[in-house]
């Protein structure tokens, strides 16, 4: 399956404040690379997101397909994201570190 479209994704620019925190909750292996809106945080802190990504959970392919995408709809650089909590689990927090 080819790179998901720049028209197909959020605009989550607004989300882009330097150290602001986006909780995000993803779907491994799913049909399509997709970024929803999702309910707030557990935590009560910053934005939550569901993330769907066709990758495996396996060697943090899931997670770097995540902090791509997640960059991707943000329109910033994948390298600007900094993953804080959640390497191995479906819920991670990512820090945007310009």
């Amino acid at each position: 399956m080819g790179k998901t479209k720049q028209k197909d994704l959020p605009d989550l620019s607004h989300l882009a404040v330097a150290g602001g925190e986006i909780a995000v909750r993803v779907t491994p292996k799913a049909s399509r690379n997709a970024v929803l809106p999702a309910a707030e945080a557990k935590s009560g802190q910053g934005v939550s997101l569901k993330i769907t990504v066709t990758a495996a959970p396996e060697n943090g392919k899931a997670t770097a397909a995540v902090q791509a995408l997640l960059a991707r709809a943000m329109r910033i650089a994948p390298s600007d994201l900094e993953l804080l909590r959640g390497a191995t689990s479906r819920d991670k927090v990512f820090a945007y570190r310009p």
